[in-house]
């Protein structure tokens, strides 16, 4: 029994370690970044939609209709007047050809730490590299031709406002040939939420069937698509109850519609839903009205490569001389926790706190970064916020710990018996187990608690793995020192003696990165092997020599790792090593720290042949 614990704790730490080290050794490939996009949109006719009556929404482009030329139609766009979007946290500008939304900063984040460095490019138009870009219009229904709706290259004109503003929205006009005006009002409050009303005001003298649509269009993927298992990237949808997250590369393999001349697919909504892309920390997100019915689209158009999420809304029956409208929002941002769950909870955007990528183990990812959060707010830095919430996480653990030291002091207590009954039953380990089993049992000894701690701290880790990951919230944010994003691994580097050589530390593409340890992972290998120290090696040779080598595995491993999470494993081990200490003593053990340390450094004696 004893040996198959220890198997057992063995097995669990290996298997941490191949897991951990394979994805550091063996990263998925980076994507080639894309081509400039030789195409821009042109409007073609769509077909008739069962589900709306209505003709479907143009794709951003098909790139095989002749009624818009490429080339003038980048132009088109390039050269529009603009109306300016300023906010505290966004500028930009939108087109008034189109009346798309293609050009947005976000104004509180830069793309690295150095002094000038641009800011977040979240939205770019047509004709850029990897556009980005919003469309609304109306899908004409009944007697319309796609020439009678507001599309992707219909020239609006200012009907009110000259600069989007929380306080000042703007509002776009068009007139059709049948008199019939079209008008499109534009809102956005100090975040990230832009309020798009569509309205048609029917002076045609005949009844009218059309259907509103929006549109995000995003030209090859993102270049700056990070490939890896722990995040997802690509389309993130809810609908009703269910969320789903779709990749680009399942995007690209949905089923042709002839009718629409892309591969397409539609999911009907009937009551909370939202749909559009996520990036690792910033995110656009089509939102209809709570309780409003809606089919969901998404669209790869292969020839242009270009993706597609969309929003078709009913279609309306507008009688003569009668004005029907339809309001929907688009979020364009900042994956900041505390404003998608004020967006969910005060606005109604049914679980919107969800579209951040918060895993399989989201029922603990969750809370954890919810205390986190809360420890932030009252310590006001990262950094120390994860050690407090290291002593949160211990302190949750502390009455199982206890018991698993407790039991770990009594089998030490129990080493002169359990070996003489090994002498006594020589090699009849049948006889061995039972004699075990009836010693742990009039003892009260539970030999595999030991291990429950090291099995609860394996979802623990990669619960705060994933939130150090994918949260927004350590981006670019500084501990002390040297440290000054927790995002990122440790930038200091053995290679130069933490920055007294003048020599800048190796490439983090190179070989050599992975040998360039950082203060950090030196201090986490040293607060391993200390806590090993508690104990004297096992007897075992094989175990012996593969926990002798675990500190410096883990050293180099994680070395690479963000250093948040660095600072939270450095962290544990001290608590843990403090914890177990204590414990023991007040059980009787004396923990003979140095005695251990020194003879690890004894050599071994050679075995007789």
């Amino acid at each position: 029994m004893e040996n198959q614990n220890k198997n057992l704790l063995l097995a669990t730490v290996l298997s941490f370690v191949v897991i951990t080290g394979w994805v550091i050794l063996f990263p998925p490939e980076e994507p080639p970044a894309p081509q400039p996009e030789e195409v821009a949109e042109t409007l073609a006719p769509g077909a008739t939609d069962p589900q709306t009556g209505a003709t479907t929404p143009p794709a951003a482009s098909s790139g095989n209709e002749p009624a818009t030329p490429v080339n003038e139609a980048i132009a088109a766009v390039a050269d529009s007047p603009r109306i300016d979007i300023e906010t505290p946290k966004l500028s930009g500008s939108i087109s008034l050809v189109g009346g798309r939304i293609d050009d947005l900063h976000l104004t509180d984040y830069r793309v690295t730490l150095d002094d000038g460095a641009d800011t977040i490019t979240l939205l770019r138009p047509a004709g850029q590299d990897t556009a980005y870009y919003t469309l609304y219009g109306w899908a004409p229904g009944g007697s319309l031709s796609t020439e009678d709706v507001p599309g992707a290259f219909t020239e609006w004109s200012i009907a009110s406002g000259s600069t989007l503003t929380p306080e000042t929205p703007v509002t776009l006009e068009w007139t059709n040939a049948q008199d019939m005006t079209f008008r499109r009002t534009i809102a956005v409050d100090e975040d990230y939420l832009f309020t798009v009303t569509q309205s048609v005001e029917n002076a045609s003298g005949t009844a009218q069937r059309l259907a509103p649509y929006g549109i995000i269009a995003r030209h090859g993927e993102p270049q700056d698509l990070k490939g890896f298992f722990i995040l997802h990237e690509g389309v993130v949808r809810q609908t009703d109850d269910e969320l789903s997250e779709v990749d680009y590369g399942d995007v690209e393999d949905l089923p042709i519609d002839p009718r629409e001349n892309a591969r397409v697919e539609l999911t009907q909504t009937t009551q909370d839903g939202w749909i559009g892309f996520t990036d690792h920390y910033w995110q656009t997100a089509l939102i209809p009205q709570s309780g409003q019915a809606f089919t969901s689209a998404l669209k790869y158009v292969d020839n242009a490569d270009i993706y597609q999420t969309e929003i078709r809304m009913p279609t309306l029956d507008v009688a003569p001389g009668a004005t029907s409208e339809v309001t929907t929002r688009l979020f364009a941002g900042a994956k900041e926790w505390d404003t998608l769950r004020d967006y969910q909870n005060d606005t109604g955007i049914y679980r919107f706190l969800d579209s951040i990528d918060w895993g399989m183990f989201f029922f603990l990812t969750k809370p954890i970064f919810a205390v986190l959060h809360w420890l932030n707010s009252l310590i006001g830095n990262m950094g120390w916020s994860i050690i407090a919430l290291t002593f949160v996480i211990k302190l949750v653990l502390l009455p199982l710990s206890y018991r698993s030291y407790v039991s770990m002091a009594k089998m030490k207590e129990l080493q002169p018996q359990m070996e003489k009954i090994r002498e006594n039953a020589g090699d009849d380990k049948m006889k061995v187990q039972q004699e075990m089993m009836q010693l742990y049992k009039s003892e009260k000894v539970n030999p595999a608690s030991g291990c429950l701690p090291i099995l609860l701290q394996i979802p623990i880790w990669f619960s705060l793995y994933k939130v150090i990951f994918v949260t927004l919230e350590l981006r670019h944010e500084p501990w002390f020192g040297w440290i000054r994003d927790l995002s990122a691994p440790d930038p200091s580097s053995i290679l130069n003696l933490f920055g007294l050589l003048p020599n800048a530390p190796p490439d983090p593409s190179s070989l050599l990165y992975f040998l360039s340890l950082g203060i950090l992972p030196i201090l986490l290998g040293l607060s391993m092997w200390l806590q090993q120290k508690l104990n004297p090696a096992p007897t075992d040779a094989t175990q012996a020599t593969i926990m002798a080598w675990m500190p410096w595995v883990f050293m180099f491993i994680l070395g690479s790792f963000a250093s948040g999470l660095v600072i939270y494993w450095i962290a544990n081990n001290t608590l843990t090593f403090m914890q177990q200490y204590a414990i023991m003593r007040s059980h009787g053990a004396k923990p003979d720290i140095f005695g251990n340390i020194k003879s690890s450094f004894k050599r071994k004696p050679k075995e007789e042949k």
